[in-house]
């Protein structure tokens, strides 16, 4: 029950930390900016739902995927932990991540930004997707629920983050955002960092 715990803690700090849904207030304000609040409500629940199922489908297939590709756990692992740092990295740099949102300058209202870019790939984006997988590699049916569980706990929080968003954004500013912004950088790029060491270990000790 305690490794259950710990890794539920896991999974919702690094998955929260990438998909970061009070950093990604503005984008979702700046896509919505000329919808109503029935239309925003309703792009939030597309947005999250899609997003959940586009990592679910990878945490169910991640395995079968690797087998059927010849792929290591320990190669996985590493590759994956130097995609965090660089998502990281750039969140500390005040960038925002080329590989994990990509928004463009979209002016005028479209439901479709459910998808894309919101939904695809800001919310799950290739560093949500490595991030989940990694914690897929020993567990069984039991911590598989669990992973599933936190992601859903994540999506379901950045759902409300998003139907509040003007609330939010008005409350923390634009300083305590880049603030929270830079810390969950940080976060992400340790992460990363732990990914690698723990794969280069999984490959040269038995």
């Amino acid at each position: 029950m305690e490794n259950l715990g710990v890794l539920a803690l896991s999974v919702f700090t690094s998955l929260f930390a990438i998909v970061n849904p009070v950093v990604n207030l503005p984008i979702f304000l700046e896509l919505t900016s000329s919808a109503d609040a029935a239309a925003k409500k309703k792009v939030a629940k597309m947005a999250t739902i899609t997003a959940f199922c586009i990592v679910f489908v990878f945490l169910i297939l991640g395995k079968s995927i690797f087998d059927f590709l010849g792929i290591t756990i320990p190669a996985f692992r590493i590759t994956g932990g130097i995609l965090l740092f660089y998502v990281g990295f750039e969140l500390l740099s005040s960038k925002k991540s080329s590989i994990q949102s990509n928004t463009g300058q979209l002016r005028v209202f479209d439901e479709s930004v459910a998808v894309s870019p919101l939904a695809i790939p800001m919310l799950a984006g290739p560093g949500t997707i490595v991030a989940a997988m990694n914690y897929t590699a020993d567990q069984n049916y039991v911590g598989m629920l669990v992973i599933s569980l936190m992601l859903a706990l994540v999506m379901l929080i950045t759902y409300f983050a998003f139907i509040f968003s003007e609330r939010i954004f008005k409350l923390l500013g634009s300083n305590i955002i880049m603030v929270l912004g830079k810390l969950m950088g940080l976060i992400v790029a340790i992460m990363g960092t732990n990914m690698v060491i723990g794969g280069i270990k999984s490959a040269w000790l038995p």
